[in-house]
Order: C-alpha cells, then structure tokens, then sequence
C-alpha cells in the first residue's frame, strides 16, 4: 500500500524536510501495520533533525503518535485488527501509515481521545519517568522546573503540585507564567527580567532546591548550580539551548556535593511493561485533572517544517499535534 511520509535525507534546519509517498510493505514477523490518527511533536524531533542527536539517513522522524492496527505480521499476539494503540519508543510517527514493532505498543483507554494520547504519551512518560523513578521527587520537596510552560513542563508541573511538591517554574513571558500558576505553580520566576538563581534563592530563604528539571541545557546550566541546595539533584533532560559541555566535576562539591544526571526515558522504559506502566500513571494523572493534553496548536502533517520552526522559537505552548 502507499503512504504518505515527512522524511529528512540530511540534517540540518527545518527546510530538509521532504513529504513524498512511498510504497509501504506488510508487516513482517512481529510488526504490526498502523493507520495513523494523531502524531505528537517533541523536541527531541528537532535534535535528530539537526544532527545534534545523530541517526541513521535517511529517515522518517517521530517517536510519538496514536493510530489504529490494520493490519499484522506473523506471530503477533495479544493484538487485533481494529485495536487503538500508541508508540512513543520508536521512530517513524511522521507518516499517514507505517509498521512498528508490536512489543514497542501500548494499549490506549477508551476514555483517551488519540489526540489527547499523542500530545501526553511521551511528554508524559518522560515526566513520570523524571518524578517517579529519576529524582524520587517527595512531598513537601521544592522543585525547580524550567520550560515550565511548554509540553513536559505543564505536564512536570500540575503532576508535581498533585504529589504535594512545590514548584517553582521558570518561564519567558507574562502569558507563560499565568498558564504555569493555573497548573498548579506556586512561585514564578521570569528568565528574561530576573536573575533565577536569585530569584529562587529569594524563595527558599537562601537554601536553594532539592531537586532541579532542567530542559534546557547549556543557558542555564550556571543557574542550576546557582539554585540547588546541597546535595541537590540537577536532573538535566534537554537541550534546548544547546549541550551542556565542559563540565567541571570540581564545580559540583563546590556548589554543596550536588548530583547530576542526564536521563533519557528510553533507558527507563526498556519493557513493554515498564512502557505500559509509564501510559498508564499518565492517563490515571489526567482523569484526576492533575494534569491536561494541553494541545496548544495542530499542524497538519505537510506542514512539519512550520511546526518545528515554532518549537524551537519558543512560541508555542503546551503540546503540538500534526495531523495526518
């Protein structure tokens, strides 16, 4: 059959993008054919198309998407014909259709809408992964979230607020810090007015934060350590800004024998049942209104390379959907 496929040949900016149609095999042994329905966006997209994240050429980017099963390979068990299913572990979203691994899936709730499971399934993994497993985030702990109002940081932060943590967000504008309190926020610090390690130090009385989620990389690695209190845990899980480089171990028993770590969700989520789990604690966040799909835009799916040039000005908030 013929799908419809955003593929890039070579790195570099948003223009490499190619949307062309190519014939698409049955699935193989294991696999499974998928009809897409909804495909989320992520800033991870945007460092494998950069190169900054290297894979191999050429290829079809995206990890995330909802879809129905049409079709399946030999030896698939536990599926049907029919079946709502999501990936988030594998690439190859940015398509009409495509095949996936049927171990790499998970089963989507009827009470799940497949916009609402393709703007959360990895934003949200990834912040159950943070919380639940990385930092052990505790009640009553402080936590410093940056990017607070993009996708994983409303996701971080109306999850954070539901375990009895306190947040602190960091965000650019106004507008931004609004939508942060609404999701449960309790203090505020505006990245482009305020110095934030002041600013947080302010906060907590000069002792700093237990725990910091930082999405951003190296422009605010100096404030990380600024803002941690001692022994505190700077969990560094993007790079938005660019890699952090050139890191001086020495630093970090200068700054009060702080941690660090960079996680990345696919070396937690290494089982389809660890896959499951993670889907699972999202949605059981959602029905409790902790958190929300916060779809803030949808591109229709030729219109990826616009999509990411908004990701990456900072201009959207919440999640992006593309349409297939």
């Amino acid at each position: 059959m013929q799908t419809h496929v955003q593929r890039i040949e070579k790195t570099g900016g948003p223009e490499v993008f190619s949307f062309v149609g190519t014939a698409l095999p049955e699935p193989g042994p294991g696999e499974v054919r998928l009809r897409a329905t909804a495909i989320g966006l992520n800033y991870i997209d945007t460092y494998h198309r950069s190169g900054l994240y290297p894979i191999d050429l050429p290829a079809v980017l995206g990890s995330e998407g909802a879809g129905v099963i049409d079709s399946l390979g030999d030896g698939v068990e536990g599926f049907a014909v029919g079946d709502r299913v999501g990936t988030f572990t594998t690439r190859g979203a940015y398509a009409t259709h495509r095949t996936a691994p049927a171990d790499q899936l998970v089963r989507l709730p009827e009470d799940v809408s497949d916009e609402d499971a393709a703007a959360l399934m990895l934003k949200g993994s990834t912040a159950a992964m943070l919380i639940e497993d990385c930092a052990r985030v505790q009640a009553g702990q402080t936590v410093l979230v940056y990017a607070a109002a993009g996708g994983v940081g409303l996701i971080l932060t109306g999850w954070l607020k539901a375990i009895g943590a306190e947040v602190i967000a960091v965000v650019g504008t106004e507008a931004k810090a609004e939508r942060v309190r609404q999701a449960g926020a309790a203090h505020v610090v505006l990245h482009k007015t305020e110095d934030i390690a002041a600013r947080v130090r302010e906060i907590t009385g000069g002792a700093g934060v237990p725990v910091i989620f930082d999405s951003v990389g190296r422009a605010t690695w100096a404030a990380s350590l600024d803002s941690a209190a001692p022994r505190g845990l700077i969990v560094s899980f993007g790079n938005a800004s660019g890699p952090v480089e050139g890191v001086n171990l020495g630093v970090l028993s200068g700054k009060g024998s702080l941690f660090v770590t960079r996680p990345t969700l696919f070396h937690y989520a290494t089982t389809p049942e660890a896959r499951q789990r993670y889907v699972d604690d999202v949605f059981a966040m959602l029905r409790k209104g902790a958190i929300g799909a916060e779809i803030g835009q949808r591109f229709p799916l030729e219109a990826v390379a616009e999509a990411h040039e908004e990701l990456e000005a900072g201009t959207t908030v919440g999640s992006t959907v593309l349409v297939p």
